[in-house]
């Protein structure tokens, strides 16, 4: 029997857990390469890397036990897909040949190219990605934590596997009155979803014979619908013919669920409004992790990653690239942006392995699909500054059902088996194949 069995054998519950505690913390590691997180980004790294290097010679740093299709609770919310259909057990997307440590960090010291762990563990890395993702803010919207917990609040929201269930039910006991939507002051993942949630409220009240009682309003930080001009043609058409008002520049920033009103302020003039709601649909307002937020040496102003734009390096240390939503690059921040990145910072980080330079460029892809209706989707995809970059040999500007099942069935497909694999870069290889005049 060792000490620490000794210990535990005759010490209370309470010091039998100090000194387990004390006995793990003194945990050290080293790596080829240091994966920070293990969401979309983090998994297909892992995967490129465990192919390009030695068993154990990736690790990956992540706390939870479950990975999620994040892009599919839009349709949690509205009733056609369940909160089990989009997950998955970490263990088994991560790749075998690497080595998951279940912790979170704490803080990156890139100057001695060491990341510490929440349970107080050290990682030596040579090579670092960072793909730690944002994390909801529900607390900088007061009240908001409280009535999301509370089952018959009327306030839910889709961009959290533990509430987009909540949308649902509320949404099927909805008997009539004031529904509001809100998109925050602060960048998000799937910046559509935010409307997507509200142009399907609608469409399940109308076939619940429940809109004709329904006031619908949207209410969003922006000044206008969507950032690019083709696909918010569209949608300011959609708005019309559903009815839904909305409130640009209008930001929530309190929700008092005794009274079922909701508080918002205009940016223009920073005057406060209190409107009252009978179902609320909350984006909350997002961040980077602690551990990024706070460290000046590798973040900006914003707490987010600092990278170039194009080659996803960081700007001051090269061993160092980011990849997905807690880098700084000005895209829009979903799966499909994750994917079309995952190619860049795998050349690059060869590269930069190599001692050569990192030539691959990053051009801002994203993709957003806009369901409209049951059955109808917008797919909208674009480049930097709002330049669109389609796949399909159509105008994608027009409401399609093909693009609707694509976003239900194909795109769940094609991240289940390719991308989490590492085995899929974005659409590029099927636009050269079906619409090869695509610019």
């Amino acid at each position: 029997m060792n000490v620490l069995q000794k210990l535990t054998s005759i010490s209370s519950p309470g010091l039998t857990r100090s000194f387990t505690v004390s006995a793990l913390n003194n945990a050290k590691y080293s790596c080829k390469l240091l994966v920070v997180g293990g969401g979309s980004g983090g998994c297909a790294i892992a995967a490129k890397f465990a192919r390009h290097l030695k068993k154990d010679e990736v690790y990956i740093l992540e706390p939870s036990e479950d990975h999620y299709f994040q892009p599919l609770w839009t349709l949690v919310g509205a009733g056609v897909k369940t909160v089990s259909q989009t997950r998955r057990q970490m263990k088994d997307v991560l790749p075998t040949k690497a080595k998951w440590l279940k912790d979170a960090a704490v803080s990156i010291e890139p100057k001695s190219n060491l990341v510490k762990t929440r349970e107080g563990h050290e990682i030596q890395y040579e090579y670092l990605v960072v793909c730690a993702g944002l994390q909801n803010d529900y607390g900088k919207v007061p009240g908001l934590t409280e009535a999301l917990k509370h089952p018959a609040s009327g306030v839910s929201t889709i961009y959290a596997a533990d509430y987009c269930s909540k949308t649902w039910s509320d949404l099927k006991s909805f008997k009539g009155g004031e529904v509001m939507f809100t998109y925050p002051d602060t960048p998000i993942k799937c910046p559509g979803a935010p409307q997507k949630i509200a142009y399907l409220a609608d469409a399940y009240l109308r076939m619940s014979h429940v809109r004709s009682k329904s006031n619908l309003t949207y209410n969003t930080c922006l000044p206008v619908i969507f950032g690019v001009k083709k696909y918010a043609e569209t949608l300011l058409k959609v708005v019309e013919r559903k009815n839904i008002h909305v409130n640009y520049k209008t930001v929530l920033k309190e929700v008092r669920q005794d009274k079922r009103e909701a508080v918002f302020r205009t940016t223009d003039d920073n005057k406060e409004v209190v409107l009252p709601y009978n179902m609320l649909h909350v984006t909350p307002p997002m961040k980077t992790p602690d551990f990024l937020r706070n460290n000046q040496d590798i973040a900006d102003a914003a707490g987010f990653l600092e990278v170039d734009k194009y080659n996803l390096q960081h700007t001051r240390y090269p061993n160092i690239y980011g990849l997905g939503d807690c880098t700084n690059t000005p895209n829009s921040k979903t799966v499909a942006a994750v994917a079309k990145q995952l190619k860049v910072v795998e050349t690059n980080l060869l590269s930069t392995m190599s001692r050569g330079a990192a030539h691959a460029q990053y051009d801002g892809y994203g993709a957003c699909p806009l369901l409209t209706e049951y059955g109808k989707c917008v797919l909208a995809e674009f480049v930097y500054d709002g330049v669109p970059h389609e796949t399909m040999p159509f105008n994608q500007a027009q409401e399609s059902t093909i693009a609707y099942y694509m976003k239900k069935d194909l795109f769940p497909f094609l991240y289940w088996q390719f991308m989490v694999r590492g085995y899929y870069n974005g659409p590029e290889f099927v636009r050269r194949i079906i619409n090869p005049l695509a610019k």
